[in-house]
């Protein structure tokens, strides 16, 4: 070591900036692929986060927990492949590029060229549709790829300021070229093998987005809602009444439906009963879904105003009366079947209004007609919102693009249990939930989307004679087309000029949902197709690190893809975080309002501390935090600047690293701490980081308090066999616990490494039992019991009223026979702690602290 190399007040201030940059530089988190061999490689399927915004707290705590592992695989020598990714293909970035700048697609539009938006910077907190200035899809898509590539670069910047030991170099963007390849070519697998299909069927839609939405990004809300008594008139003259939230549905009504085990309704089963104001004629049913106990026990069946009713439409075989608009609106035909005067003039005073004003004008019409019996009876009550939307869903008829996911196949639902049986599940009990999700699918996987910035869906449509788009006869992309854009590419055999003419070409406009290019995360970073020596290395992935709130989504639909195409489970481990909750146990959210930005806190307290604070959280266990008073942040803050110091303090010894320990008290410490590296690697091989920091931790702060204290007096002393088993012993120990800390605080760890060493800490190996055999022999009881010998002198001399450098003429400790036999090992380094001149061992009770007995010289 050069004495040159220890400052003379360590700091953390400026440890990021020095570090991040010197790792930068030596490529010390690079993937060593050409020494690489598939049983030496630990592969991550990191998360790419949402490119639009800015990252929050519960970033910083997920993305710890998988650097964690990250650092404690490659010092256990694997080839950690470690890449990063950036998801800025989605809703959330068309909506913060229409806020920022002002626009919105309008794709019917021209391109322009160099357009200039309106403004930078919105924040769309009052941003309307009407206000933003429409733009071509092209014009579009450039202000997407603009923003977006500006806010990865601010992400960067914060991941690296974070200390994540991602290798840079191995990046993608899910709205990359090769994402679009490989997203494309995943999809016409999908097609050949009879995965991938199309319908026209009822569709979750969202109508502020106007978008379908899927299963996965469904979210119950509850809201206010109100039972309406409705009279249904039956053939005989007499009324049956059924009970609905929804009565501005009513002219989309084709059946009512009860248990079949209701005796109330047996009678009428079979029968038909006609609608008020419409009159149309619409049949009694069974169905086990209908509910006794709820309203009156009999419902009608509307087409579609919530997911029971795609359920018994489908199941009982009913014509399909949409009435509701892709805007919210009912659409101004009325249904075929309203052919009464009476009927279409009632729907002509519904035609066009938005929920609400149809439903206000249903109650007015139904009071008007003696068919709304009783009180209106308010209720609060679960409804299905787009889990970033903020109005209720309501279901169209549309033709969409579906994956088959095991809703309906037996078979390929057992292959994706069985996947979740064989994946090693941190914490164990994760598993049951993606369980639940795979055994409770409705439907298929729904992934157009009716948006801009994606991945487009890889499909043309044949126009016939008269123009119309053939959708029975799709045309397929081939893999030497891949990327394409039918919106603007021309179809297999034919031209651009008979885009949109008879007899010519369509191209399909949707794009894939989001989750269908992240589900393929694992063939994107590994360059699957494209690279098939880096993809046969890498996957199946080592590990899937992620948030406990997307098992359904991401997590489910990457091993779905993974099983469709590779047939296997896309990795060994998957490792799921917590959630972050505010002081209030109330999880923390964008939408709730109550997200703490990381950037703060890491320059308010360092990197080092805050990551502390994530990585003393276990997988799958929520973390409170309270930005006020971040006691766990302070605590890391504290512990960093600990280790400066002492690693300062043990190097400030003269004396030989390799000389022999020859001291029972130090020969204790090594055996103690040989304890501590094997529970320290047990935990991080059971995945259990929050337990390797935990007893890593408990150790170094004995090892400050206590033990450096005992032994200083002999470090400092002049050279001969116990000093020199003092200074190896410091030395050994801080090498041990520079690298058992190195994952949890990369940065004071490499700062104080580099005092004494000419490599990175991050690339040394993990320590290990033999390296500590000089402990091997020593009873690491001995430095417990010192260590509580060494607590009861101060706490004597404090009782005393005196200095702890007061010097004492007499000490007498009492304590069992095995007990005094140990403590005489070490007795003088504590007459040397505690400047006692005569110490007396008492055979005695077990050893208490508080009956240590003191004679102090002086009391100054």
């Amino acid at each position: 070591m050069s004495a040159d190399r220890v400052p003379e007040k360590p700091a953390l201030e400026g440890l990021e900036a020095k570090w991040e940059t010197r790792w930068n530089t030596d490529g010390t988190y690079r993937f060593d692929r050409e020494s690489a061999t598939r049983e030496t490689i630990y592969s991550i399927d990191t998360p790419p986060p949402t490119a639009s915004g800015s990252l929050h707290i519960g970033h910083v705590f997920s993305y710890t927990h998988t650097d964690v592992v990250a650092r404690f695989q490659r010092m256990r020598g694997k080839s950690v492949f470690y890449p990063m990714g950036w998801d800025d293909n989605g809703l959330p970035t068309e909506r913060r590029v229409q806020n920022y700048y002002g626009v919105r697609c309008d794709p019917s539009l021209p391109y322009t060229d160099d357009f200039v938006p309106p403004f930078e910077g919105g924040d769309g907190k009052s941003s309307k549709a009407a206000d933003q200035l429409p733009i071509s899809r092209r014009n579009f898509i450039e202000l997407c790829e603009m923003l977006t590539k500006e806010d990865e670069k601010q992400f960067e910047a914060l991941w690296r300021t974070l200390g994540l030991s991602v290798d840079w170099t191995q990046t993608y963007r899910t709205i990359g070229s090769e994402a679009l390849f490989t997203s494309q070519l995943a999809f016409l697998g999908n097609v050949e093998r009879g995965e991938a299909y199309q319908a026209m069927a009822p569709t979750l839609w969202d109508v502020t987005f106007r978008t379908a939405v899927a299963q996965a990004e469904l979210e119950d809300k509850e809201v206010s809602a109100a039972y309406h008594r409705v009279s249904f008139a039956k053939p005989d003259g007499s009324t049956i009444e059924i009970e609905t939230t929804r009565p501005e549905l009513l002219a989309a009504c084709v059946a009512l439906v009860a248990h079949p085990d209701d005796e109330r309704y047996q009678h009428l089963f079979g029968t038909t009963v006609r609608t008020p104001l419409f009159d149309v004629e619409v049949p009694v049913l069974a169905h086990h879904l209908a509910q006794k106990d709820k309203g009156s026990g009999i419902a009608m069946i509307c087409t579609f105003g919530d997911v029971t009713d795609v359920v018994w439409w489908r199941e009982l075989d009913l014509p399909n009366r949409a009435i509701m608009g892709f805007d919210g609106r009912l659409i101004d035909e009325a249904p075929d079947a309203i052919v009464s005067a009476d009927g279409q003039a009632a729907y002509a005073q519904l035609a066009g209004k938005t929920v609400f004003s149809a439903k206000q004008t249903i109650v007015e019409l139904l009071r008007a007609s003696g068919d709304l019996i009783g009180d209106i009876r308010p209720i609060t009550h679960a409804v299905k919102f787009f889990e970033k939307g903020d109005r209720p869903l309501e279901i169209v008829s549309t033709r969409q693009w579906y994956i088959r996911n095991g809703a309906r196949d037996e078979t390929l639902r057992a292959r994706l249990i069985q996947h979740g049986n064989e994946l090693q599940w941190h914490p164990e009990f994760m598993k049951v939930r993606y369980e639940n999700w795979v055994n409770g699918l409705t439907g298929d996987w729904l992934i157009s989307r009716q948006r801009f910035f994606g991945v487009p869906l890889p499909i043309w449509y044949p126009l016939d004679a008269d123009g119309n788009a053939v959708h029975g006869e799709p045309i397929v992309a081939t893999r030497d087309l891949l990327p394409v854009d039918p919106s603007s590419d021309a179809a297999p055999g034919y031209t651009e000029d008979q885009r949109g003419q008879a007899g010519g070409f369509v191209g399909e406009v949707d794009v894939m949902d989001t989750w269908a290019t992240s589900s393929l995360t694992p063939q994107l970073a590994g360059g699957w197709e494209r690279d098939p020596e880096l993809f046969d290395l890498v996957y199946p992935y080592s590990l899937r690190p992620q948030g406990q709130d997307i098992i359904r989504t991401w997590l489910f639909s990457t091993m779905l893809r993974s099983e469709q195409q590779h047939g296997k489970s896309p990795w060994a481990h998957a490792a799921l975080s917590g959630f972050i909750v505010d002081p209030d146990r109330k999880k923390m959210s964008k939408s709730k309002g109550n997200v703490v930005t990381p950037a703060g806190m890491l320059e308010q307290h360092g990197s080092d501390a805050v990551r502390y604070w994530a990585a003393s959280s276990r997988l799958g266990t929520d973390a409170a935090f309270d930005p006020q008073n971040p006691t766990q942040i302070k605590i890391g803050r504290r512990l960093a600047i600990k280790i400066l110091n002492a690693s300062k303090f043990i190097l400030g010894f003269e004396g030989a690293a390799d000389a022999a320990v020859t001291e029972k008290l130090d020969q204790s410490m090594l055996a103690a701490l040989s304890t501590v590296v094997g529970q320290a690697t047990t935990a991080f091989e059971n995945y259990d980081h929050a337990r390797a920091l935990e007893v890593t931790e408990s150790f170094f702060w004995t090892f400050c308090d206590d033990y450096l204290e005992l032994v200083k007096e002999r470090a400092y002393g002049e050279t001969g066999d116990g000093q020199a088993s003092a200074v190896a012993a410091l030395r050994t120990a801080l090498a041990t616990l520079l690298r058992l800390f190195a994952p949890f605080v990369p940065f004071a760890t490499e700062e104080a490494w580099s005092w004494s060493n000419e490599t990175s800490v991050h690339l040394a190996s993990w320590p290990v039992a033999s390296e500590l055999a000089a402990g091997s022999t020593g009873n690491s009881a001995l430095l417990d019991l010192s260590s509580r010998a060494l607590t009861g002198i101060r706490r004597a001399k404090t009782d005393a009223k005196a200095s702890q450098k007061s010097p004492v003429t007499s000490a007498v400790i009492s304590g069992t026979a095995p007990e005094i036999a140990l403590l005489a090992q070490a007795s003088e380094d504590l007459k040397a702690v505690g400047r006692i001149e005569e110490l007396t061992f008492v055979e005695g009770s077990e050893l208490a602290v508080s009956d240590i007995v003191l004679t102090v010289v002086s009391a100054s």
